[in-house]
């Protein structure tokens, strides 16, 4: 049956590169199908005469069925949409917190199981699922009862909520994709309004069901560790290898992590499962064969190596419970389970097959698994042991010395090691467009470390009582911490990283077929021949534009601004994002990603129109981050920012250049500007026109309508522009008459955050773009906004051309002139 597993895993494959899931008649032809090609493969007539028919109609059927399973698991979770009308209105919710919370500086945020919903005194039904934040922002008073959110307690809320909703950008995280594998149908936040009938009370402490005993005893443990290590910088990595929640690490350390390619230790990996489940199975068979130092004589009731199955499988369970049923953790776990049942049976099977029914099982359960990295690679490693030492390992003599199984041992060591860095090169280029150079090396030291001391002890110090859970935990830190320090030092080392842009499909596949032919058998003729298939892969370039053409994305980072513009050997970015929390913006979440998987390491410049949080708010990730040449702005030159920033010039009317035929001019402000409005960032805005030989953008920041009638009177029609980035996100303070008039957009972009609170772009002013025959484009309906302009202008949304069924239908607003 493993050509059926691989048939269905091919099956739910193909289903999710769909926009759309099949309707019910489709899935009922194809379930006959499915059952029509399983009685094929047995019917003894036609197996008989083809010697593949049988595998390959059970190919077939597996992959029907793919279909049809995750179709119907889709249908459910999709069938809870929280419905249009109920948006953005307040409601009272009562239900059980479902979840370990996570908390941050501004509140908490958890899942929350609803049982009544409540809305102008009638029920009324939304989904069973939702994502809550208790902020501070939203609860200033509340905000130490706000952290004092447990799993499992049973709470009354005032809510507001939205269906599911994320930035859809190239490179970009797809939010709702995790929202949807989640069962997750609406996502809000905990109201904390006096005018409200209703109070945010705790109704119980603790309903009881399995999933809120492992969440508690989760929570219990992470509490335990961050007491045990107050201000310790790396209580977080503990934690992450103690129950498997990263979100304490720091993007600055998963960046480390990252570089040197030991990100898959700090987690609860499968070598962290294997191991602690054969350690508990070694002490288990030691114990059952002395029968516990009682005279029970256990061994004769049941064998001692079916009684060490059984408790490591039981601990495996334990462990990933702990971890929260993670990819790796699942796939290891599946593993165990099926090794124990086979010595429990007596019936050993080949290693291969037991992956391949991991892998089946996982997505039976859990189809959108294989939406992650983290599947492929799991897997991927452990099929490249296999197909790297299958038949090759060499089993040491009994009476050889301990140097000699000391060199045997690292031998096999390092051949495990070298599969496996070898053996994921594609899938790591195809995933994150870079790979640890460094990270054989990094691996080496920090394997053992993290494995053999660091993880056990970890997981010891977690339970003992109170005074001894510091005593052992700050010396794991401490270990944790040199680790790092020479992770941090390996990882400065300028060839540490590899980058290229994201590879196509075809690439992948070359590269894959070349990674085989050097991990294949001694004997195999020319195997490093293989490395050159890889060639492709590591030597290609990013794309540009040509001579007079410029490339546009407007990005979709939510109430903000952010564009980058593109040209035939130059880079600028106008405008940098939000800041979304202290350690998490813009930058980081969709302009590094974006510029990553096209393979740009450096801008050539930043304009940030002003310096308010929604335009500012990530420039200096991006500094941080990867080299910019000079940077203008409008900010004062006292500002924190200014002071930080290198090679900063101010924003001057009057200011061009040219690159490769694309024209850039300053238009506002200019220099009596700054001596007149000093105090109004708005106000300051650059504006930025871009133009070629035929077409033309404009950039204005948050101007408003005072400064539009200023570019008008200075200007004049040279403001006419084909795209226009409306000003102030569309807010009835901009958009004026004369300025629409002047400027004449064929196409309008409206950068604005899904259901912000301020209801940009309000109303009046998309009339106004509809009574001139504007095509318009909202970044929080059509994701990012992406222009190729040339010979010809062409213009695409992000959410129509990577569509998926999973994604939220957005509803086409008041702007007429859809995306085509």
């Amino acid at each position: 049956m493993h050509s059926a597993i691989v048939g269905f895993i091919f099956g739910i494959v193909w289903l999710y590169q769909q926009s759309t899931l099949p309707n019910k008649a489709v899935l009922s032809g194809i379930a006959i199908l499915s059952f029509f090609f399983l009685c094929l493969s047995f019917f003894p007539q036609f197996t008989r005469r083809l010697p593949l028919a049988a595998p390959v109609s059970r190919a077939i059927a597996g992959f029907a069925f793919g279909i049809v399973w995750a179709s119907i698991l889709a249908f459910q979770v999709l069938n809870q949409n929280l419905p249009e009308a109920m948006e953005n209105r307040d409601m009272v919710l009562t239900g059980t917190v479902t979840s370990l919370p996570q908390l941050s500086e501004d509140g908490v945020r958890f899942r929350f199981a609803v049982e009544k919903a409540v809305y102008e005194n009638r029920p009324v039904t939304i989904p069973d699922k939702i994502m809550l934040s208790w902020n501070n922002g939203h609860a200033p008073f509340v905000g130490k009862q706000a952290r004092n959110v447990l799993p499992g307690q049973k709470w009354q809320f005032n809510v507001r909520l939205k269906r599911p909703h994320g930035n859809a950008n190239p490179g970009g995280f797809d939010y709702e994709l995790w929202l949807f594998e989640q069962g997750i149908r609406a996502t809000g936040y905990v109201s904390n309004d006096a005018r409200l009938p209703y109070q945010n009370d705790l109704i119980e402490p603790f309903v009881f069901s399995p999933a809120n005993m492992i969440d508690l005893i989760r929570y219990r443990l992470r509490d335990r560790i961050y007491r045990a290590l107050p201000e310790c910088e790396y209580a977080g990595v503990i934690v992450a290898l103690v129950i498997g929640d990263q979100n304490a690490i720091s993007q600055s350390d998963w960046e480390v992590f990252n570089r040197t390619g030991i990100s898959h230790l700090v987690a609860i990996s499968g070598l962290h499962i294997t191991l602690v489940s054969g350690l508990f199975a070694g002490l288990a068979s030691a114990l059952w064969r002395r029968s516990f130092f009682t005279k029970r004589q256990l061994p004769l009731l049941l064998p001692a190596q079916k009684a060490a199955a059984v408790a490591g499988a039981f601990m495996a369970l334990v462990y990933v419970a702990l971890a929260g049923f993670g990819i790796p953790a699942k796939r290891t776990l599946c593993m165990i389970a099926i090794v124990a049942l086979a010595l429990w049976r007596g019936q050993l099977t080949r290693f291969s097959h037991i992956l391949l029914s991991a892998a089946g099982i996982v997505l039976f359960f859990d189809p959108v698994a294989l939406m992650k990295p983290g599947f492929w690679l799991s897997f991927g490693a452990v099929a490249c042991i296999l197909y790297a030492t299958a038949g090759r390992t060499q089993r040491i003599d009994e009476k050889a010395t301990g140097f000699v199984r000391l060199r045997h041992n690292f031998a096999s060591a390092a051949r495990t090691q070298w599969a496996v860095t070898v053996g994921l090169v594609p899938l790591t280029m195809l995933f994150f467009g870079r790979i640890s150079v460094i990270g054989p090396v990094a691996n080496a030291i920090a394997i053992p470390v993290v494995s053999l001391f660091v993880t056990p002890l970890a997981l010891l110090g977690s339970i003992l009582p109170s005074p001894l859970t510091g005593m052992v935990l700050k010396p794991v830190h401490a270990v944790v911490r040199l680790l790092a320090v020479f992770l941090e030092w390996l990882g400065t080392f300028p060839f540490a990283v590899w980058s290229a842009p994201a590879p196509s499909f075809y690439l992948i596949v070359f590269a894959m077929a070349g990674t085989l032919w050097m991990l294949a058998p001694k004997g195999w003729p020319l195997r490093y021949v293989g490395a050159l298939c890889w060639f492709p892969l590591f030597l290609s370039v990013p794309t540009h534009p040509g001579y007079g053409e410029a490339h546009i994305n407007v990005f979709d980072v939510g109430q903000g601004s952010a564009v980058f513009i593109e040209t035939q050997k130059h880079r600028l970015l106008f405008d940098t994002g939000p800041l979304y929390l202290p350690k998490s913006d813009a930058a980081d979440r969709t302009i590094l990603p974006y510029l990553q998987s096209r393979g740009i390491g450096k801008l050539d410049a930043i304009i940030v129109s002003h310096g308010d949080n929604d335009h500012s708010g990530g420039l200096l990730t991006l500094t941080r981050e990867i080299p910019v040449s000079e940077i203008h702005s409008s900010m004062q030159p006292d500002s924190l920012l200014v002071r930080v920033l290198p090679k900063h010039r101010p924003c001057l009317a009057g200011q061009r250049w040219e690159w490769e035929g694309i024209r850039f001019e300053i238009l506002y402000p200019d220099s009596d500007d700054y001596l007149d409005k000093p105090n109004k960032t708005n106000n300051l805005s650059c504006v930025l026109k871009v133009s070629n030989a035929k077409y033309s953008l404009l950039l204005t920041g948050d101007i408003e309508s005072g400064e539009e009638r200023e570019l008008v009177s200075r200007h004049g029609n040279e403001l006419q522009s084909d795209i226009l980035i409306v000003p102030h996100h569309g807010s009835k303070t901009s958009s004026s008459w004369p300025f629409l008039f002047s400027v004449k957009p064929r196409i309008a972009v409206f950068q604005a955050g899904y259901l912000n609170r301020y209801r940009h772009p309000h109303v009046q002013v998309t009339d106004r773009y509809d009574l001139i025959e504007t095509t318009g484009y909202r970044t929080d309906r059509d994701g990012a906004i992406l222009f190729w302009m040339g010979d010809t202008l062409e213009e695409k949304n992000y959410r129509t051309i990577r569509k998926r069924f999973w994604h939220t239908p957005r509803n086409a607003g008041r702007i007429s002139g859809n995306a085509p």
